[in-house]
């Protein structure tokens, strides 16, 4: 064995493999995700007015730094109560086949259209091992006890929403009646079927059945039957 000091002497070093967990924590503290995190960049403005360059950017940015690889950029524009976004249901389809785990927006009100339907996205992404990271780096992910703690918040928050609207229609209906207002569609208003009124009754006279008729003009079968009864209604009374 060599001497304390020998020009001979080795050092030996003991490289200790990390741990995956710390290594979780490294990641959080460097903002930066585990290899080949797979994500979608969703963007919506909701006018046609507005442009989703900034968002785009923004995201792009936030991805490249985190060290998430853009599987793609989905832009929409439309307001948040919309039921037909479409490009929302193409984000949806790619977690669905387990092709992205995570969805990345500049904030949730991108996302979500109301605190419910932000929740049940929330869940179903969840299902698909999914998460939603807002700009500022918040995971909203069902998995951990934080996300949780937030869906419950969340779920308590649209419950809140819901009793809110309900009382506001309620306070609105009655008030309507105190001033003598009949609420509804008031008898003889039939904007739609007066108006193709002289259509159905010529397809009618041309022996077309209700069905056909309803199909074309875009009316159900009983609206044609109506429009049918009253004009002969109308032909008894003149007679």
């Amino acid at each position: 064995m060599p001497a304390a000091g020998s020009p001979n002497q080795a050092i030996v070093c003991l490289l200790r493999p990390v741990p995956k967990q710390e290594q979780r924590f490294a990641n959080r503290r460097t903002g930066r995700v585990q290899l080949g995190q797979h994500a979608a960049l969703y963007c919506r403005v909701s006018t046609a007015d507005q442009s989703c360059a900034r968002q785009e950017r923004d995201l792009t940015a936030f991805a490249d730094r985190a060290g998430y690889e853009v599987v793609g950029i989905f832009k929409e524009t439309g307001s948040g109560v919309r039921l037909d976004r479409a490009e929302r249901r193409k984000v949806m389809a790619l977690a669905q086949a387990r092709q992205i785990d995570a969805v990345l927006v500049t904030e949730l009100s991108r996302w979500g259209r109301s605190t419910t339907d932000l929740l049940a996205t929330l869940k179903e992404l969840e299902a698909r091992r999914v998460s939603v990271v807002a700009l500022n780096g918040m995971t909203f992910d069902l998995a951990t006890p934080h996300g949780r703690m937030l869906a419950t918040m969340l779920a308590g928050i649209a419950e809140f929403e819901r009793e809110l609207i309900q009382e506001r229609i309620r306070s609105g209906i009655a008030a309507a009646k105190a001033r003598g207002k009949r609420l509804g569609r008031q008898p003889g208003q039939r904007p739609k079927s007066d108006r193709l009124a002289p259509q159905v009754l010529a397809l009618v006279a041309k022996g077309r059945s209700y069905r056909l008729i309803g199909r074309e003009v875009g009316l159900s079968k009983n609206t044609v039957a109506e429009i049918v009864k009253r004009r002969r209604i109308t032909t008894a009374q003149i007679t």
